[in-house]
């Protein structure tokens, strides 16, 4: 990417480290105009009933995102061919795409996935990106809350971990309590494969040691699809760690390696 970045692409290098920034991010996000590998009909203004073709990449897990970008230096940076594209309102982009899992800057060395649900609860009117949310879990109420300064050495340890580990796909913290009166917990959530038992008894033993005074703290694993904890971190809470894409990203309409 260029040297001078816009304000989006600021904003977003800030919000991936500090969550004070992520109320800016969204704002700006929302916003902004993106460039989206695709095509539209020539001439024509995109509104969220066009007929565009937008690309679709695959994931080294699998599943398929629709990548945007913040400008076409990034756009650029992350194709080695030359690529048709389409410029766009977010909220735009955002309408006409309900339902599918988007990609900001993807392949780039700072990005942000969004969830169809994260994505409805933006473009919502009664949208608040910092987010708080009761959920039902086992039974039993709980008040989840995005931690607007995570504890800056658990998490840097944790993140040290789990690049260790390598079988660790997203980490999340967020703060949970039964009442609204009771002083909360903080919660990691783990989404992993392979033997999670061994990874849960690790991190808590990281996050123990690295935690200031006796602080309690949670451990969850974190499971796509599912509704409670797992739904409410994966759509509303910006991971701490995630796992970089490999080399085996593919265009998932020509199956071809870029």
């Amino acid at each position: 990417m260029s040297e001078t970045k816009n304000e989006l692409e600021t904003l977003l290098e800030q919000a991936a480290t500090e969550p004070a920034h992520r109320p800016a991010f969204f704002r700006t996000l929302l916003e902004s105009t993106v460039w989206v590998p695709g095509n539209a009909a020539e001439g024509e203004a995109i509104d969220a009933d066009s007929a565009v073709e937008l690309q679709h990449w695959e994931k080294e897990d699998g599943t398929s995102v629709i990548p945007f970008f913040t400008s076409l230096e990034a756009l650029q940076e992350a194709v080695s061919h030359e690529q048709a594209f389409v410029v766009m309102p977010v909220r735009t982009l955002f309408e006409m795409t309900l339902g599918e899992s988007l990609f900001l800057n993807a392949k780039l060395p700072t990005g942000k996935e969004f969830t169809p649900n994260e994505i409805n609860h933006l473009v919502s009117a009664e949208s608040d990106p910092l987010s708080q949310q009761k959920v039902l879990e086992g039974g039993t109420s709980l008040l989840l809350s995005e931690v607007a300064e995570p504890p800056a050495q658990m998490v840097d340890s944790l993140t040290t971990l789990f690049k260790n580990l390598k079988t660790v796909k997203r980490a999340f913290i967020c703060s949970i309590k039964e009442q609204a009166d009771e002083e909360p917990n903080l919660l990691i959530g783990i989404e992993a494969d392979g033997d999670i038992e061994a990874i849960i008894r690790q991190a808590g033993s990281v996050a123990t040691d690295t935690l200031p005074g006796d602080e309690p703290v949670d451990i969850c694993l974190v499971v796509e699809g599912e509704k409670g904890i797992s739904h409410f971190m994966i759509a509303h809470i910006t991971p701490f760690y995630e796992r970089r894409w490999g080399s085996f990203l593919r265009d998932f309409k020509q199956n071809r390696i870029i």
